[in-house]
């Protein structure tokens, strides 16, 4: 129920955007190369908010609140978690890239300061989306229905890891990105788990997508609202050799601040 809504309303979204915004702007909104497209992209996860939030109402009698958990506690863990951190994925992306990787000036600084509070409301529209849906919603129904925990943290990671495949952007590597964001799926649940709310995995998923898209983005992909790009075409022979150990080793250590985060 919670995909047909979503398609509905993305349908709709899609037929009904040229009559309010006009054919020439909606057709610019959707070069791939622009920061509109980026905003765009990220904007439409809303529909999966609204779409979950018409389920639980209409199956499970609850609000979309519930999802997140005990919200003074939700807050104080995302911050806390941002916190730790903003400091490290920051000294990731200050050293040194390995040849062929290295960062390069995209955005002007100005154009970009302008573009950050529209753009940081979005990303956290887009991974409150995902993250709702996969931890607040999937994790902890399957949770009610089954103790082990491999089955409540294996399965949404697994789907999680399943909406990352894109055979048309990786080619060969879709399959990369899916064990790398099944992965990522495995540590937010895990947080989840820990917390008890979905600050921790709102925190993690938001530094992130921070990072990956306003920040320094891959050439040709999301990359129009970044302020550096760098040259990795993501079907590129060998990624799984070469990028995915180093994407592997961050989110552990994104995941281990997050653990000392909340125990501290």
């Amino acid at each position: 129920m919670v995909v047909a809504v979503y398609m509905s309303l993305l349908f709709l979204f899609a037929q009904y955007l040229p009559a309010f915004i006009g054919a020439d702007a909606a057709l610019a909104a959707y070069d791939e190369d622009s920061a509109s497209y980026v905003f765009l992209m990220l904007f439409q996860f809303v529909f999966i908010i609204v779409a979950l939030s018409m389920v639980l109402r209409t199956i499970h009698r609850r609000q979309l609140r519930t999802l997140i958990g005990r919200r003074d506690r939700a807050i104080y863990d995302f911050w806390l978690c941002v916190k730790f951190l903003a400091p490290l994925y920051l000294v990731f992306w200050i050293m040194p890239m390995p040849e062929g990787l290295q960062l390069e000036a995209h955005l002007r600084l100005g154009q970009w300061l302008l573009f950050l509070p529209l753009a940081l409301g979005l990303v956290m529209i887009q991974i409150s989306a995902e993250e709702l849906l996969f931890r607040g919603y999937l994790q902890s129904q399957l949770a009610a229905q089954f103790r082990h925990p491999i089955v409540w943290m294996a399965i949404p990671s697994v789907l999680f890891g399943l909406l990352h495949y894109s055979p048309n952007m990786a080619g060969e590597n879709a399959w990369v990105l899916v064990v790398w964001a099944s992965i990522f799926g495995v540590a937010a649940a895990d947080l989840t788990a820990r917390s008890g709310t979905l600050g921790p995995a709102l925190a993690l998923h938001f530094t992130n997508n921070i990072f990956a898209i306003l920040f320094a983005a891959p050439q040709g992909n999301l990359d129009g609202a970044a302020l550096y790009t760098f040259p990795l075409k993501l079907d590129a022979p060998g990624l799984a050799a070469t990028v995915l150990p180093l994407e592997l080793l961050m989110t552990l250590c994104a995941w281990l601040c997050c653990r000392l985060a909340i125990r501290a």
